[in-house]
């Protein structure tokens, strides 16, 4: 289990810039960068627990945490 933050400046860097300026232009990019980080920290908050939650829900959240990041990998991507 890794105890690192999983920001998407640091998955995609070379992405950042249009992660960027998707942000600022398209909203349901936005939305999902900003689900993104959320499911996010609260996974690093668990995992180092900060705010510890049962295995399964910790489990519950990578998965959603991934498939956000697919999302967000495939809107980049097209």
């Amino acid at each position: 289990m890794s105890h690192t933050p999983h920001e998407l400046a640091e998955e995609f860097p070379e992405l950042a810039a249009k992660i960027a300026d998707l942000k600022q232009s398209d909203t349901h990019f936005a939305r999902l960068t900003e689900e993104y980080h959320e499911i996010n920290r609260a996974v690093h908050r668990a995992e180092t627990n900060v705010e510890p939650v049962e295995e399964l829900t910790e489990v519950d959240m990578r998965k959603k945490r991934g498939a956000l990041k697919d999302e967000i990998y495939r809107l980049l991507s097209a």
